[in-house]
């Protein structure tokens, strides 16, 4: 039996000998001195013979009693527990534990929070709470653990004159002068880090699903208008994923409240969803098309997670991508369902492809991953949970057929309601409902980090495919997927699809249908796999077969998806050095006639990028092969938007517009500048629409450490450091670190940070400097971004070597222009 408290030192988990079932929990915020108050009674099911109760607290003082009276009540913040210790074993079964305790409303944005707003004129603090992922303890004391559902029952104590909300309905108010206390209903079973609390001055709107469900949108006072749009898209998402999921909406109501310091873009609280203000409001005159297109998204992610993820809960962080892999891709499908004109799943290889691209590092890793302390969870809201772990989802649905695949989700979600789930609990069920080997198959992509390119080889009437582990660095990892292989030739009307399970396999093709009469073969003679992209992997064709598919982009024979596939795969196959970038700019001369955004998006790589430092001769034709690429489309659309155009046209032109300042194209540049001046002079004119805004102001590095930018926002400034400027960042960063850690002590920006500044460099000289400086002063935090980012500056450096040694490189690009001229 543990003798003393010392013994729950240094634990990834809490003992299991007792477990909380329910919270009734009174909170008392001083706004004006940014302190919290409270008492906590926690109904506690004894379960093993133990004379300790430990649970979680960070950064608060904690007093605790109980039926019986504690003999020790010991705090170790390190490891972020209060071990509560008794004289003798606690009896088997339910007791009750009171605690008393008081924190700060820190500045932080995680646990229980403060954030400036603006009212009549003057600055004013709200409360908010961001618990997810080990956060709740720093506002009360818990079982802060995703398995320790209970219910929860809150109280609140505030000025009388805010707003305050929190997961469930109000029961009563009492009002005593100045103060008033708000009592809510009792949640059903949910995890600590889905409680939510929020306090302030508010305007809100209100709709209602097809059940009755009232739904609000919350804003600052006098932007309620901007939340028309996400209340519209809520109540919809709430009634389609009902249907999807077969199971009515959880909870009594649902509040989306948009926050002015927020450090995610939003949190799925339940029946209290927070978002940053972006990711919620849409303003028709000041917001872009992309912006509209995010809060449709981010508005359908959170609340797909009402059911994945609050309604059944991953048991531990290992399995956080079942939460945001399965929110991400389902909220395309909602997206799509709502918004077909935009082309979503088309636009949903942007996550793939950024999965892709994380997933081809060394320092990358699986979806599942061991996490044994609550400061490594943070690193793991990556690309990897969300956009790998959505596009391993897309490939397990498309295998399975869409029917399917919803039957068996809508079993999983019955089966664990008010519970947890692992991974292979989502297997077993796919599995029975399809009879398909999904286990097998599955943890080869969940539990392997990386993933494999297929390279194909015809050889008459038989396709010879092999797959290796693909990685930028140009090595082959010891990686084997069981990989779903689609395949068609030709045309879209006979598509094969099949197993991969070994490291080789052969595919007999049927070339008669694509072959003309006499027997040659024409433009039609294409064979394309991984059909729509729906496959985490990517392919390296033979010559035989690339130029066929070369033949079909620009006779326009293939899916705008599959258009995207190849120019992906053959970029980061260039990349890899696998390929040459002279083949990569014959492949783009291809899309000369594209006007498609989706397409046109993936087309403006970062070849220009790295043709500066590895052909500075060079770097200014093929930066004018890249204009010749995109100008005709750029004059068709033209710079003012026309009345009835599409969403994606809207979307095209900004993007276009943006690719072409930054390629140097001196009319898109000088006509941008006119405007600006226009519109610097007169905000209101719309000669500046705000899809076509971005990019064209450089703010010094500087202005993000005054008040004029909140801490949430720092990323946008680093975002816009260009290559010209990388190097006066860097020093920039290493001059202010103490103050950016200082900052940003635990959080995601602290790897935007990192990220932003290093990886724009491409040489093995720059990459031993920045080790040198980080070398005694990494934290878990940021630990994987800095070794990622160093991987992609040594990966650049290699790249630069290759392409310098290609020998048609310089005769090629004056070809590729001769031939625009």
């Amino acid at each position: 039996m543990a003798a003393s408290p010392e013994q729950f030192r240094g634990q990834a988990r809490l003992p299991r000998c007792a477990s909380p079932l329910s919270y009734d929990l009174r909170l008392r915020p001083d706004l004006a001195a940014c302190a919290f108050s409270g008492s906590a009674a926690v109904a506690v099911a004894v379960s093993a013979p133990t004379r300790f109760l430990v649970l979680n607290a960070a950064e608060l003082a904690v007093d605790g009693s109980s039926d019986l009276v504690p003999s020790e009540v010991v705090q170790f913040e390190e490891d972020e527990i209060v071990v509560i210790g008794f004289g003798q074993d606690l009896p088997i079964g339910e007791g009750v534990l009171k605690m008393d305790f008081t924190g700060t409303l820190n500045d932080q944005m995680r646990g229980f929070y403060r954030s400036k707003y603006e009212y009549k004129g003057e600055s004013r603090n709200m409360a908010v709470t961001q618990f997810e992922a080990a956060d709740a303890r720093r506002c009360f004391p818990c079982w802060d653990e995703p398995a320790f559902k209970a219910k929860f029952k809150l109280t609140l104590e505030v000025p009388s004159e805010l707003v305050a909300l929190s997961n469930m309905p109000v029961i009563k108010e009492t009002v005593h002068g100045p103060l008033k206390t708000v009592y809510y209903e009792e949640s059903p079973l949910m995890s600590t880090y889905l409680v939510a609390i929020v306090v302030g001055l508010f305007d809100y709107i209100e709709g209602s699903t097809l059940e009755g469900t009232k739904v609000r949108v919350y804003t600052q006072v006098g932007k309620s208008n901007q939340g028309k749009f996400a209340l519209d898209v809520a109540v919809k998402s709430l009634d389609l994923f009902k249907d999807y999921f077969a199971t009515p909406y959880p909870l009594p109501k649902l509040d989306m409240v948009a926050i002015p310091d927020f450090a995610a873009g939003a949190m799925e609280n339940y029946g209290l969803v927070t978002y940053r203000e972006t990711a919620l409001l849409y303003d028709e005159l000041l917001s872009s098309a992309s912006n509209k297109q995010q809060v449709a998204i981010t508005v359908a992610h959170e609340l797909a997670h009402q059911w994945f993820g609050n309604l059944v809960t991953m048991e531990w962080w290992t399995h956080l991508w079942l939460n945001e892999g399965f929110a991400s891709w389902v909220s395309y499908l909602a997206v799509e369902a709502l918004f077909p004109e935009w082309n979503n799943w088309t636009q949903f290889l942007d996550e793939t492809t950024s999965g892709l691209r994380l997933d081809a590092l060394a320092e990358s890793h699986p979806i599942e991953v061991d996490i044994n302390h609550a400061s490594e969870i943070d690193a793991i809201f990556d690309s990897i949970s969300y956009d790998k772990g959505a596009s391993v989802i897309r490939m397990l649905q498309s295998y399975l057929g869409a029917e399917r695949f919803q039957k068996a989700l809508a079993s999983y979600i019955k089966k664990y309601a008010y519970s947890n789930a692992k991974t292979e609990d989502l297997w077993a069920v796919l599995e029975e409902e399809s009879g398909e080997p999904v286990k097998d198959l599955m943890t080869t992509w969940t539990k392997q980090q990386g993933y494999p390119v297929i390279y194909a080889k015809l050889d008459g009437h038989d396709l010879h495919l092999e797959q290796a582990q693909f990685l930028s660095d140009g090595s082959s990892g010891p990686g084997l997927w069981i990989v779903p292989i689609t395949s068609c030739c030709g045309s879209y009307d006979a598509q094969k699809k099949f197993l991969l399970k070994g490291k080789t396999d052969k595919v007999h093709i049927d070339l008669t249908a694509s072959q003309n009469a006499g027997g040659e073969k024409g433009e039609n003679c294409w064979i394309k796999l991984n059909v729509d992209q729906t496959g985490f992997y990517r392919v390296k064709y033979d010559d035989e077969l690339a130029a066929g598919l070369e033949k079909a982009i620009k006779a326009n024979k293939l899916s705008l998806m599959d258009k995207i596939g190849i120019v992906e795969d053959s970029y980061s196959l260039s990349v890899a050095r696998k390929q040459t970038l002279t083949s990569l700019l014959r492949l783009l001369n291809a899309y000369r006639n594209e006007s498609d955004y989706t397409v046109l998006s993936h087309v403006c790589l970062g070849i220009d990028k790295i043709s500066v430092d590895a052909t500075p001769e060079l770097s200014r034709d093929i930066k004018q092969l890249l204009i010749n690429l995109l100008l005709s489309a750029a004059k068709t659309l033209g710079w003012d938007p026309k009345e009835g155009e599409s969403h994606l046209d809207v979307m095209l032109r900004s993007l276009l517009l943006i690719a072409l300042v930054k390629l140097g194209h001196d009319e898109t540049i000088n006509e941008g500048v006119r405007r600006f001046h226009i519109f610097i002079k007169d905000r209101k004119t719309n000669i500046l629409p705000p899809d076509t805004r971005k990019d064209i102001v450089l703010e010094a590095l500087n202005f993000m450490l005054t008040d004029e930018v909140r801490n949430q926002d720092a990323f946008y400034v680093l975002g816009g450091i260009s290559l010209e400027g990388r190097e006066v960042a860097w020093a920039w960063l290493k001059e202010n670190w103490d103050h950016v850690l200082k900052t940003w002590p635990s959080s995601s920006l602290i790897s935007d940070f990192v990220k932003s500044t290093v990886s724009r460099f491409t040489t093995e000289e720059k990459a031993a400097e920045v080790s040198e400086f980080f070398a005694g002063k990494t934290k878990p935090s940021f630990e994987r971004a800095l070794k990622q980012s160093l991987e992609r500056v040594r990966i650049s450096a290699r790249w630069i070597e290759s392409i310098r040694s290609e020998p048609n490189l310089a005769q090629t690009v004056n070809e590729l222009l001769q031939h625009d001229m």
